[in-house]
């Protein structure tokens, strides 16, 4: 008996009416991107594992999709590793390429291998799948579609801002109101580090505090005692965690908190800066917040981060995020070139224009009208109309099989084709056509010319 078809956990199929969904979305993101000045561009499904290993931390680098070495190069796996039960050393020594994790790290790559042929800065936009070994959730696949778009070669605060209203553009085109865009800097979380005594210890600081809207104030402090950062330093974390209040209250906090620290007080100049160009230029349907405790666990941001919030009430996490990287060009040989880049998840986005029903109706690809086939010379005629039709841009086909008029009804109504157009030896005779409305039963002889007109 043959086995039952299926896919794999965390994938998925798409029906035409989702596809044509998610097309709306990236065409959305996609004249965005470019009205902003972004240059598309596009890089393998995979990357070689080196240089992507050791750049998302410890815990994203368990999430990478490694690929099985082939062939002749089987033969270079490393036993002695296994007998020595060192797994992880075994398993890098069967691959040596991985699904890209991401866009971030890829595009990096490319801006080093082509640096003669673009000019700085350069800004890109991406629109492309990734992997990760993630377990499936709602909301979160093990491959998904990104659509980033990053600056690389300047050190401009006028890129985030630039972010900033990207993002506000395109929620804004997309009907998608009370939005929120997280904002933090990685130097602020660097200064409370070393004010607490865990500058050694940032990453697993930035990471365990980065959990705190998953899991808690009490398990994040558990977590940050497991690695090593001391209770008095904990708690002196403590006005963090109750930190509230709108951006400047929450800056004053925060100045009086990092006092000792230049480079927190230069995190929080660098917020100080984007937060009063937004409230210039102003945004038309999303939030600018403060969230001192966001983090995001890259181990590759070194400036402002971002992290995009649905509208509350949606179980839902982000939408989208980024934020500054003042060297990731330096892992592929390239130094002090900064950039700055942001996501938009389009999962998570598509999931809420779907709970929100904010989905325009036109946005269905589906045929507008289906010639009713009643024979070879009738179906020869239609199809000299279809071709007019189409030429006019309406999406229009002819069944095609010369069966039953219930059976080619019933099809039509199925997929939701809103009319239907009766070619019989009547209307070859005239040089008309007979025009039924699905919804209405209503039935009119028409014109080509009026057709076109009508179905338009």
């Amino acid at each position: 008996m043959a086995q039952k078809p299926r896919i794999s956990k965390g994938t998925r199929d798409f029906s035409p009416e989702q596809v044509a969904k998610r097309n709306y979305i990236f065409s959305t993101i996609k004249s965005s991107f470019e009205k902003f000045g972004f240059q598309p561009i596009e890089t393998p499904s995979f990357e070689l594992s080196e240089p992507l290993l050791g750049k998302y931390g410890e815990e994203g680098d368990r999430l990478i999709f490694k690929i099985l070495n082939s062939g002749e190069k089987v033969k270079r796996a490393d036993l002695k590793a296994l007998e020595q039960n060192n797994l992880a050393r075994f398993s890098n020594s069967l691959s040596e390429k991985a699904l890209r994790y991401d866009l971030t790290v890829p595009f990096a790559r490319y801006v080093v291998q082509h640096q003669n042929e673009i000019e700085f800065p350069f800004k890109r936009y991406q629109i492309q799948p990734v992997w990760r070994a993630d377990r499936p959730q709602k909301g979160r696949f093990q491959e998904f579609y990104q659509c980033d778009a990053d600056v690389v070669g300047s050190n401009s605060l006028w890129q985030e801002i630039e972010f900033i209203q990207l993002y506000d553009e395109v929620f804004s085109l997309l009907k998608l109101e009370r939005v929120t865009i997280n904002i933090n800097n990685r130097k602020i979380l660097s200064g409370i580090a070393e004010v607490i005594g865990a500058k050694d210890k940032l990453i697993d600081f930035t990471v365990a505090l980065d959990k705190l809207d998953k899991i808690g104030e009490e398990n994040v402090k558990e977590e940050m005692l497991a690695k090593g950062i001391s209770l008095e330093g904990i708690s002196k974390l403590q006005p963090l965690f109750s930190l509230s209040g709108d951006f400047d209250s929450q800056v004053n906090s925060l100045k009086a908190i990092l006092s000792s620290s230049q480079e927190g007080l230069k995190g929080i100049e660098e917020l100080e800066f984007i937060d009063n160009a937004i409230s210039n230029l102003g945004l038309k349907t999303t939030t600018l917040r403060l969230n001192v405790t966001l983090a995001r666990g890259l181990n590759y941001y070194t400036g402002a981060i971002f992290e995009v919030s649905a509208p509350e009430g949606l179980e839902i996490g982000s939408i989208g995020g980024g934020g500054r990287y003042d060297d990731l060009t330096g892992i592929f040989g390239l130094k002090n070139v900064s950039g700055v880049g942001i996501s938009f998840g389009l999962d998570r986005i598509y999931m809420v224009l779907e709970e929100l029903s904010l989905f325009p109706k036109t946005v269905n690809t589906n045929t507008e009208v289906l010639f009713i086939n009643f024979g070879e010379q009738e179906a020869l005629y239609s199809l000299k109309a279809i071709k007019t039709l189409r030429k006019a841009g309406i999406r229009a086909e002819l069944y095609p099989d010369n069966t039953k008029m219930k059976k080619q009804m019933t099809y039509a109504n199925r997929r939701e084709i809103p009319f239907v157009v009766l070619v019989g030896e009547q209307e070859m005779k005239s040089g008309n056509f007979t025009l039924k409305d699905m919804q209405t039963g209503e039935q009119l002889s028409i014109e080509i010319d009026k057709l076109i007109h009508k179905l338009k």
